[in-house]
């Protein structure tokens, strides 16, 4: 009887996940859906109605990667610009994470703790309302319509978060390992080469993933700090589309689907690090 009951209990819960669930999964795939629908459908029949178009064609994608409308005209240039600026964030703030919540869990340098929780305090204040401070500082530094400004905002805008999940990473990292490394005769520089990195990888991993496709999605700051077709993202090039009254719907949800896929892939491919690393820190047995 109690086998029977502990199995009632067990299928209900199974049956409230579903019916949570399901409505979850539908609301996320409807997007999807209707994206890859504008996408295949010919010029002109997308807003047609109907749940699949009668003649699929592959042309709107064809017509985007040989650049054949006018605001396509720099799509190659400015996905290779989005490229850069997330690769270049990621391995940024990767850099400056690592190093700080080193200095701060490991060498327990002075005040460090309080510097981090200080900048994690920024995060009170909405990215967005940061923006004008952000384009005017910017500004003051020559660097408007330089890919270095939207560089440097993102960094600054990741930094403390990354920095905290290194720290309570590191933290969980044993003592006693950095004990017998100075007994050793290690240096400091030797303790983050040969200890700490190597047992810091999935968390390294997860930040660094992290960071760079926060700089792959931002559209605000990119809208902001750079003008010129040739030096924006390929997010900012995107909005460009809704500027016509007739504006290319298949092209544009079609050129959607090609800027979505890095970014699925590098998170389907490191997903376990993004996980365990943000989740469950570093520690090896």
């Amino acid at each position: 009887m109690s086998r029977k009951r502990w199995t009632l209990k067990a299928v209900g819960n199974e049956a409230k996940l579903l019916l949570i669930g399901i409505p979850v999964l539908l609301w996320t795939l409807i997007p999807v859906y209707h994206m890859v629908l504008f996408a295949i459908s010919p010029r002109g029949t997308a807003t047609s109605g109907r749940l699949w178009p009668d003649s699929p064609t592959f042309d709107n994608f064809s017509t985007v990667f040989q650049q054949k409308h006018f605001y396509l005209d720099h799509f190659w240039v400015q996905l290779g610009n989005s490229l850069f600026i997330a690769v270049a964030v990621g391995a940024i703030t990767l850099f400056v994470a690592t190093t700080a919540a080193f200095a701060i869990s490991r060498l327990r340098v002075r005040g460090g703790r309080t510097v981090m929780n200080m900048a994690l305090f920024t995060y009170f204040i909405p990215a967005a309302f940061l923006a004008v401070p952000m384009y005017k500082t910017m500004g003051n530094y020559g660097l408007l319509n330089s890919q270095w400004a939207l560089i440097l905002a993102m960094v600054t805008i990741a930094s403390p978060y990354c920095i905290w999940v290194l720290k309570q990473a590191s933290d969980k990292l044993p003592y006693e390992l950095d004990e017998a490394a100075r007994m050793d005769g290690a240096s400091p520089l030797q303790l983050f080469r040969l200890v700490y990195l190597p047992l810091m990888v999935p968390s390294l991993v997860a930040v660094g993933t992290y960071a760079l496709l926060l700089a792959w999605n931002e559209y605000l700051y990119a809208f902001l700090l750079l003008s010129n077709d040739r030096s924006v993202t390929l997010a900012v090039a995107l909005g460009n589309f809704l500027a016509a009254d007739d504006s290319p719907w298949e092209l544009l949800m079609a050129t959607g689907i090609i800027y979505a896929l890095p970014p699925a892939a590098i998170y389907y491919t490191f997903k376990r690090y993004m996980v365990g690393g943000i989740t469950a820190g570093a520690v090896k047995s």
